[in-house]
């Protein structure tokens, strides 16, 4: 990964070379090719492309050779043929229109104005304050600060016109003369009017196909000669090609408190500052019981929408009325027929509008893993994948999360995917113009590095890397140099190389780490020893840990002693599972024994298979009896399952702890119920089908098509590569 950087970094200071390497890097993967070695196929495309997009001037022989390498990797399996379909259609798009790729990137990540390409990006980076050290927080928030204050609008509007003019006219540009230009002799306004100019031209060119190349080439001529003057144009740069590197994208960094925090912080996204309300007023809607979320009632069918709802929680977004008198009936059929101009500006709105069904909603069918895999746009595999393309007026935002915590907790995203899920298939708000990605970066503290491996800390990661060893190589290695970074001494020089590599680093895996890798989220009924105490329903994504609790109660204190010494130690259990064979069918299991513990493993300790099922292991004990006397020995009893119930037929309580954090811990505990988590749109699909035929158990209608499971995707560079 730092010799990645490097690579590119040298690139940046001699963008020359651009061209080069590009032709190194083809060899090389044409090489890899003949040899059958796929392992290297995909870390040697990403960095050929990373370099493609950001060279001044690439030939268009040498992108015609680069296309037709992808083309062939569409006859391979995946992880290659979608990398190959993704990167063929991006380069036909290039060539087409040289610097589209630059200008598309840049426009959606700095959130520039544009009606021809209606994209806004933002990387939000989550940490959990209370597992990362306070250095590690205040070294990435000072260091995203920081990369962040070094950018504005118009000099990301410089950038794309220096680079698309560059693209285009090639030798005969003067890039140095374009920035001086630019930066210093232009007003914002100006340089914003330039910036669409060079906008139109490019996209114009895309949507004409090569036809129009040379017509294309003439427009941004003139835009050249109109920036610095006939003379200065015609004369020939004495520097030669000059490269444009793509400004530091929009990150902000956020410690996790609170649970609906994502849910705000993407509202404000979506949503400008100055029409949004404030932060602390989001997210007060009205919620639902369970009940009415999956039987709505006649009366709960006109509610407003999620948005009016986000507006009325608070004062501060309450505007001032005014008495109308109106004489429209309120029937569309009884408006004058206006002028053509004038009908395209009519608009109902304002009103409560009547919510549809939440089944009825088209978002629902794109909801699933198969959508995970599609290409929307621009950026495949999203969690959420959107219904249609942004209208001309529209904009269409994609948010990337990057989490940053350390060990194999992804506490927030396992509990944000079902509670977000959940509120979508109620109420449309996000899904029709957010696409939500995950990224998983690890840290792993000093501290906690000298008492253990690396595989015990990074779960999540450490599965990530075996999937995918481009992953291990570019994004588990920041596990142990970020709290280095953060716990250096001041000096000139800390800051310049913090900021370039962390930022770069997490730039470069949310550009081109498209693929992901789907973890399954399972769900967990708790039943405590209390009968008035209700159940508790809670999710997990790595593990569950059973242990006997221990102190029992004083009263049975002295019954569970002699209990113990006759039986062994820990207590009875009954354990009853579906056991998974290699056919894949599915057969009931019980079990009765005595067991100190019990450990729920769902991700693979070995190989990159996708996690499909529970990995059960039950320690055991068996009473020994020989001439010495009595004795126990503990077995570990391992089996493969999707779902599990165990019970304390004694009524003793045992601990339940999720996912390694101690803050998740469960006391007192007779009962668990545990299977994969369900899709909440096949929930109320399926519950919907109940109410009008309750003697119909089958899924039938759209609940036969729609996923069951609950998949948490997290990003990688080529998903799981064999």
């Amino acid at each position: 990964g730092m010799l990645r950087w490097t690579l590119h970094k040298r690139i940046d200071q001699n963008p020359g070379s651009s061209c080069v390497l590009v032709r190194i890097l083809l060899k090389e993967l044409e090489r890899a090719e003949r040899g059958e070695l796929w392992h290297y196929i995909i870390p040697l495309l990403h960095t050929l492309m990373y370099t493609l997009i950001q060279a001044p001037c690439i030939p268009d022989e040498l992108c015609a050779r680069v296309y037709d390498f992808c083309k062939r990797l569409l006859t391979l399996p995946k992880p290659f043929c979608t990398i190959g379909l993704d990167y063929a259609s991006r380069l036909q798009v290039e060539r087409t229109a040289p610097g589209t790729l630059y200008q598309r990137m840049v426009i959606s990540e700095q959130s520039l104005p544009s009606a021809l390409f209606p994209y806004q990006e933002k990387i939000f980076i989550f940490a959990d304050p209370e597992l990362l050290p306070g250095a590690v927080c205040e070294a990435l928030g000072a260091d995203t600060a920081a990369a962040q204050a070094a950018r504005s609008p118009w000099g990301c509007m410089s950038c794309v016109v220096t680079h698309g003019l560059q693209a285009a006219l090639g030798d005969t540009c003067d890039p140095q003369g374009l920035r001086a230009r630019l930066q210093q002799a232009l007003s914002p306004g100006e340089v914003e009017h330039w910036f669409q100019q060079v906008v139109a031209a490019v996209e114009g060119a895309g949507s004409e196909g090569s036809s129009a190349r040379g017509q294309r080439t003439a427009r941004l001529q003139s835009i050249y000669g109109g920036l610095l003057g006939s003379a200065a144009a015609g004369s020939a740069p004495q520097e030669g090609l000059q490269g444009t590197p793509l400004p530091s994208p929009n990150i902000s960094f956020h410690l996790w408190t609170e649970e609906e925090q994502l849910w705000k912080e993407l509202v404000l996204f979506l949503r400008p500052l100055s029409q949004s309300c404030e932060p602390d007023c989001l997210g007060q809607e009205l919620q639902p019981t369970e009940e009415q979320e999956l039987q709505p009632t006649e009366e709960q069918e006109l509610q407003p929408t999620e948005e009016q709802e986000l507006l009325a929680g608070c004062g501060c977004c309450e505007r001032s009325r005014c008495s109308v008198l109106s004489t429209d009936s309120g029937i569309e059929r009884d408006l004058p027929a206006p002028e053509e101009p004038e009908r395209a500006r009519l608009r109902r709105k304002g009103g409560i509008k009547k919510r549809l069904f939440p089944l009825e909603s088209a978002a629902l069918l794109q909801t699933g893993p198969a959508a995970l895999t599609k290409t929307s746009g621009r950026f495949p595999g999203f969690l959420w994948e959107p219904r249609a393309r942004p209208g001309p007026g529209d904009e269409w935002q994609s948010s990337r999360g990057v989490l940053a915590l350390p060990r194999s907790r992804l506490f927030p995203c396992e509990h944000l995917v079902p509670h977000s899920r959940k509120r979508e298939a109620r109420r449309v708000f996000l899904t029709a113009r957010l696409n939500l990605q995950f990224y998983h970066v690890p840290v792993v503290p000093e501290a906690a590095a000298d008492r253990a491996g690396p595989e015990e800390l990074c779960e999540v990661a450490g599965y990530l890397g075996r999937a995918d060893p481009w992953y291990e190589s570019n994004i588990n290695t920041l596990g142990h140099i970020i709290p280095k970074l953060a716990t250096m001494p001041p000096s000139p020089s800390r800051a310049l190389v913090t900021d370039l590599f962390l930022t770069d680093v997490i730039a470069y895996y949310t550009r081109m780490g498209t693929q992901p890798l789907c973890l399954q989220v399972h769900s967990v009924k708790v039943l405590f020893q209390d009968p008035a105490q209700d159940p508790a329903e809670d999710v997990f994504l790595t593990e569950l840990l059973t242990q006997v609790q221990d102190s029992p109660p004083h009263r049975e204190l002295s019954t569970a002693k002699r209990k113990s010494s006759l039986e062994g130690p820990g207590l009875d259990l009954t354990v009853t599972y579906s056991k998974v064979v290699l056919s894949e069918r599915q057969t009931e299991q019980a079990l009765s024994l005595r067991s100190t513990g019990l450990l729920l493993k769902a991700i693979p300790a070995q190989g990159a298979q996708g996690p499909g099922c529970l990995q059960v292991t039950i320690t055991e004990i068996i009473r020994i009896s020989n001439l010495a006397g009595r004795s126990f020995s503990a077995v570990a009893n391992r089996f493969k399952t999707r779902n599990i119930s165990i019970r304390s037929p004694e009524q003793r309580p045992f601990m339940v702890q999720l996912d390694k954090d101690s803050r998740r811990t469960y006391r007192d505990v007779i009962g668990l119920d545990v299977s994969p988590c369900l899709e909440p749109s096949y929930c109320l699909q399926k519950a919907r089908t109940m109410k009008s035929s309750p003697q119909q158990t089958a899924d039938v209608g759209l609940a036969k098509y729609l996923p069951k499971s609950l998949l948490l995707p997290i990003n990688t560079f080529g998903g799981v590569t064999q």
